[in-house]
């Protein structure tokens, strides 16, 4: 794998979780690499009123130290600020931050921190680590996949949360009468060359 590869898998990692996104990777060669935020996305997605919804986070950075190669010293950070999210509805828009559900006022971010990364196949990895939700940490694993193409590096992942883990969707919204304990976070993240 080349420099560049390796910097290109260090940026395309930054996505995870919880990303216009400025990571900030310690790796020297990184420089040479950065992502395309017109074509990455952290997103969300539920069932509300037995409809499916998605959603995006517009805000987010990460810390990545990753090299395919040295997956024993690798390790990602994210944080995600939870007021970014959007899904295109005005209602829920609105219903989102509150304290309700996120309760942006006191749990402003999201944080996921890895304990290890491990190789399950030629391009596909697990992030396993601790998610931190509205004051709760708890275990999370996110499986992704990591593809170099010429100069480009894209990861792709996706996993599945219990929102009452979190406490998220409290008074009416405790039950899943209205909308499904079950919620789903898409990571889709590209990385080109950098000036």
């Amino acid at each position: 794998m080349t420099s560049f590869q390796k910097a290109a898998a260090r940026l395309a990692l930054s996505g995870l979780m919880l990303t216009a996104v400025l990571p900030a990777i310690s790796a020297a060669d990184a420089a040479t690499s950065k992502l395309d935020p017109s074509k990455s996305k952290l997103g969300f997605s539920g069932t509300q009123t037995g409809t499916k919804f998605q959603g995006i986070f517009t805000r987010y950075d990460a810390t990545i130290e990753f090299d395919p190669d040295h997956l024993e010293t690798s390790r990602i950070a994210v944080s995600v600020d939870l007021a970014s999210a959007t899904t295109n509805d005005r209602q829920r828009d609105t219903a989102l931050p509150g304290k309700d559900w996120f309760d942006v006022t006191r749990f402003s971010t999201a944080k996921f921190e890895t304990k290890e990364i491990n190789r399950k196949g030629a391009d596909a990895y697990e992030a396993v680590g601790t998610l931190t939700l509205r004051g709760v940490a708890a275990p999370l694993t996110l499986p992704f996949t990591l593809a170099i193409d010429g100069t480009s590096a894209h990861a792709k992942g996706h996993v599945e949360l219990n929102r009452r883990t979190f406490g998220i969707g409290q008074g009416p919204w405790a039950t899943d009468q209205w909308v499904a304990f079950e919620v789903g976070v898409d990571i889709d993240v590209i990385a080109t060359p950098g000036n």
